[in-house]
């Protein structure tokens, strides 16, 4: 524990997320290390031990002999406060040194409302923000995470961006860093030789222009940099490196919980979904691998609930053998099985009976349109019937409670689209009550959950206008009219969030200004409503004469040069035209498993892709 905060811990809510010391924590004696990594994740301790990303790692790096990774987390109000009253240094957990301390300082990008937090973590640390006041090599700022496909936003407070799989480049990085701390080696020269480890993006070493109406022109290598970097990706993922225990926090987590990836990718091709595309291509593990990590994970945690991760853990081709080969030991050790992201259309009853025999809870289905026209706009691939043929299961089974998730303001949508996500949750209450097989003496709660969408980059969505704050506002009331029976609840999103996690998502790095603007005037932890600050970011915006509209609410051209354009995650661009022109035509594409799309997915995976078609 850091020995200087240790008499202000009981002034603060939660003192266990800042003391370290938990089981399963590395410590290592730093002189005997040549490079010490602080991993930062930019929220809250509960928030940040629950990402999977960081265990890994986390884990990884410690691995070596010659490495030691520590874990540093965003203080709330109450020890932000403390730290800075006394002086205090943003510390790691496992040695209580100061961030300014270590080597390489890394932080995790999961949302973009995340930005002010990481100024805000390297101020407290006593660490210029921004990279050009940083010219010695250590500590060197990087970034990864599913932000990082857009960088730009970021590119002035981050040295090098890490894309896609972070395992291998994450070694690769490490191993050059070191050979440059040895020979005593510059900061400018070791950008640039690292800008040639692939997925390795370094923003310094790109020039940006732009034309007169605020779009970019060109985007251009300086040097000896890639005039295209590509993602990194891990090919094998049955033998990549999986940790075996876990840090096991003192205090509660969001998902406190032993968690097993059994698969990498999407087959599916949702045209709204970031993930569904940047994580491509599908890598499998087989079921004798997850249950052997997964029991091996239980014993060392202790936990009691395993949960397996994907994007759709449903279309893990071997589920059924899976949960087989888990149960059997799972249920003697009285370990329960989680399976979230669960895709409606193969619900099927073995499964379902499965997961009877695991627990009876409610289930999430993410129906996303209220009317077939729009999932088919979507390339959802569901049909009203599977909907509610899927609740039916559930209710036959036992489930009395259901939860829809929804969004609203997708390209193309109506007002009958809107209506039509309260007619959908009716038909499931009804479908609750028509089935003779539901449980006796309970009645049926549907959760409708309707969040804003948000276009992002590498999605056949990149293009279109996001909704402005008033459409939304104006959609979310109609809908809240259209629900009749307390059987259906509501919850939406706040508009003005989702504004400016579209203005960050697709924005260029004249954005830096306005995040730095913003966090001086007081923004951070922008994700949560009692700290989010509307009317001071678009003061920021105004301060630097920029407009958020310009980012979210304009369509843009298909010519037009995208401010990740640079960025390569395999999915070609002429793939997610094409689906962007089939989605205006409301027509869908099959997914994978079916018939390949061509998407490009395989080429960063020496041309081979899992979920190819076979046929």
């Amino acid at each position: 524990m850091n020995q200087q905060i240790e008499k202000y811990l009981l002034s603060v809510q939660k003192p266990a997320a800042y003391t370290g010391g938990e089981a399963g924590s590395v410590i290592k004696d730093k002189k005997a290390v040549d490079v010490r990594f602080a991993f930062c994740f930019p929220d809250t301790y509960e928030i940040g031990m629950s990402h999977l990303g960081m265990k890994i790692l986390y884990g990884l790096i410690n691995t070596r002999p010659d490495a030691w990774c520590e874990r540093v987390f965003a203080p709330r109000d109450d020890m932000e406060k403390v730290l800075r009253d006394n002086q205090i240094p943003l510390y790691a957990l496992e040695s209580g040194d100061p961030l300014g301390e270590f080597d390489i300082i890394g932080f995790t990008l999961m949302y973009e409302l995340c930005y002010t937090n990481v100024l805000n973590m390297l101020d407290l640390a006593g660490i210029p923000v921004r990279a050009k006041d940083r010219p010695s090599l250590s500590p060197l700022v990087v970034a990864g995470g599913p932000c990082a496909c857009n960088a730009e936003p970021m590119a002035a407070f981050i040295d090098l961006f890490m894309l896609g799989d972070g395992e291998d480049v994450m070694m690769e990085l490490l191993d050059l860093y070191k050979e440059w701390k040895r020979k005593g080696g510059d900061k400018a020269s070791f950008l640039e030789a690292a800008s040639h480890i692939e997925g390795i993006y370094v923003p310094s070493l790109y020039d940006v222009s732009y034309y007169a109406d605020g779009t970019v022109e060109k985007i251009t290598p300086l040097k000896t940099a890639p005039a295209v970097v590509n993602k990194r990706n891990v090919s094998d993922l049955e033998h990549v490196y999986y940790p075996d225990n876990f840090v096991v926090p003192f205090t509660e987590t969001v998902f406190d919980r032993a968690v097993h990836e059994i698969f990498r990718g999407c087959i599916r091709g949702c045209r709204f979904c970031q993930a569904g595309f940047i994580y491509r291509p599908i890598r499998e593990k087989s079921p004798e691998t997850i249950s052997r990590q997964s029991l091996q994970l239980c014993e060392n945690t202790g936990y009691d609930e395993l949960s397996l991760c994907s994007l759709s853990s449903s279309d893990y081709s071997q589920i059924q053998p899976l949960l087989n080969q888990l149960l059997s030991w799972a249920d003697p050790r009285k370990i329960n099985i989680a399976l979230p992201s669960l895709r409606i259309d193969n619900f099927d009853e073995e499964l379902l009976e499965k997961l009877s025999s695991i627990r009876k809870s409610g289930l999430t289905f993410a129906a996303e349109a209220g009317t077939q026209r729009l999932r088919d706009v979507i390339n959802k691939n569901i049909s009203e019937e599977e909907i509610l043929t899927t609740a039916r299961k559930a209710f036959s089974g036992g489930r009395t409670a259901v939860k829809l998730y929804f969004m609203l303001g997708l390209p193309t949508e109506t007002q009958q689209d809107v209506a039509g996500i309260a007619d959908l949750a009716q038909k499931v209450v009804d479908t609750f009550y028509h089935n003779p097989n539901k449980p006796k003496g309970k009645s049926v709660q549907v959760s409708v959950s309707a969040s804003n969408f948000v276009p992002k980059p590498f999605t056949p969505f990149q293009w279109e206008a996001q909704d402005t704050e008033e459409q939304l506002r104006e959609k979310q009331a109609y809908l809240r009219s259209c629900i009749t029976t307390r059987k259906v609840s509501l919850s939406c999103h706040h508009p003005d969030v989702s504004l400016l996690e579209g203005v960050l998502a697709r924005g260029d790095r004249r954005l830096c200004d306005v995040i730095e603007t913003a966090w001086r005037s007081g923004c951070i932890f922008d994700s949560w409503e009692d700290h989010f600050k509307p009317e001071t970011w678009w003061q920021a915006f105004r301060d630097r004469g920029l407009s958020p509209a310009f980012y979210a609410n304009r369509k843009r051209d298909y010519a037009e040069v995208l401010p990740w354009d640079h960025l390569n995650y395999g999915i070609r661009k002429s793939f997610l035209k094409r689906e962007a022109e089939k989605a205006n035509r409301a027509e869908t594409t099959p997914h994978c498993r079916v018939q390949c799309a061509g998407c490009g997915a395989d080429q960063l995976n020496g041309g081979h892709c899992d979920a190819r078609c076979k046929a």
